[in-house]
């Protein structure tokens, strides 16, 4: 329990999962039924920049500091980019936000935020940023246990971010077990793993193991601010999204390529494939029916696209 997200906070790898998490949350409100956002993994919500763990690493300037300023952004960065302006008012980017307070902040009256932070320090300073908004609930427990703890929710509706440290070499297998169980308990939750790109050796068996989840689809969204073989270390970063909404490849297909070219290090680039690919739900609904010259009757039919939980 070593990791503290503050010296991180903001880089590429925040900047590319936060703008994801904007668009999935933005997209689940298209429907007026509540949903509940869960957080695995939730570190401590609201970051400084000009803090100290921050500025010794100054990561956030290759990251958000990017994007800070720009006119030329794309219009689904728009939520994400309110947030931002609106917590630092004065024009000056110092604050910044974690997964959680991005979900606060876009969450409608109707919906819950349920956060769960292990570290007993960042656990505690959790529930301080939160505990003026009552549809927030903070649980200081294993982020594993989250799924069996707090799945199926009332609403029948949820997005769960899986985003641990990776400090222990068996986290991406505790990951793809964790999206399973979740898929278990509540077959249509939108389900995002966040996890780091370092070796793509590494990530043959996660791969192979996000397709025995069980999820009904699964899309793979993977940014590079590196060559995919660069020795660099964090060569980018990956989610992979159990029942994405309808509407998301289409968003990101946009998105992803201006994003791989602002956050560019040496080399940028991206991929979005699905590990599970989506199975269309059709309904058959009638149009008309007629008669022909001859006297046989002819029924006209069209089909229409169900995207049933989202």
């Amino acid at each position: 329990m070593n990791y503290r997200h503050a010296f991180h906070a903001g880089n590429h790898a925040d900047v590319f999962k936060h703008l994801v998490l904007t668009r999935l949350i933005a997209l689940m409100e298209r429907k007026e039924q509540p949903f509940a956002y869960l957080d695995t993994h939730a570190g401590l919500g609201l970051y400084d920049l000009q803090g100290d763990q921050a500025t010794r690493t100054g990561e956030w300037i290759e990251g958000v500091g990017r994007l800070w300023g720009r006119d030329d952004l794309p219009e689904v960065t728009a939520d994400y980019l309110r947030i931002l302006r609106k917590m630092n008012p004065d024009g000056e980017l110092r604050y910044y936000p974690g997964s959680p307070e991005l979900a606060r902040r876009l969450a409608r009256q109707q919906d819950r935020v349920l956060l769960n932070e292990k570290h007993p320090e960042d656990g505690r300073m959790l529930k301080d940023n939160m505990k003026k908004d009552p549809r927030v609930a903070v649980h200081l427990g294993e982020g594993w246990h989250v799924p069996r703890a707090l799945l199926p929710v009332q609403e029948k509706r949820a997005v769960m971010l899986i985003d641990p440290p990776f400090e222990q070499a068996d986290e991406l297998k505790r990951c793809t077990q964790a999206m399973k169980e979740t898929i278990g308990r509540m077959r249509q939750t939108v389900a995002a793993i966040w996890y780091p790109i370092k070796d793509q050796r590494q990530l043959v068996r996660f791969y192979q193991d996000l397709t025995s989840t069980g999820a009904p689809k699964l899309l793979r969204v993977e940014l590079y601010v590196h060559p995919q073989d660069s020795p660099q270390g964090l060569n980018g970063s990956g989610l992979a999204i159990a029942n994405p909404p309808w509407g998301l490849e289409e968003e990101l297909r946009e998105l992803l390529p201006w994003l791989s070219q602002v956050l560019a290090q040496t080399q940028g680039s991206w991929r979005m494939d699905w590990l599970i690919a989506a199975s269309t739900l059709c309904v058959i609904i009638p149009l008309f029916r007629c008669r022909s010259p001859h006297g046989a009757r002819a029924h006209f039919y069209r089909l229409k696209r169900l995207d049933p939980w989202h």
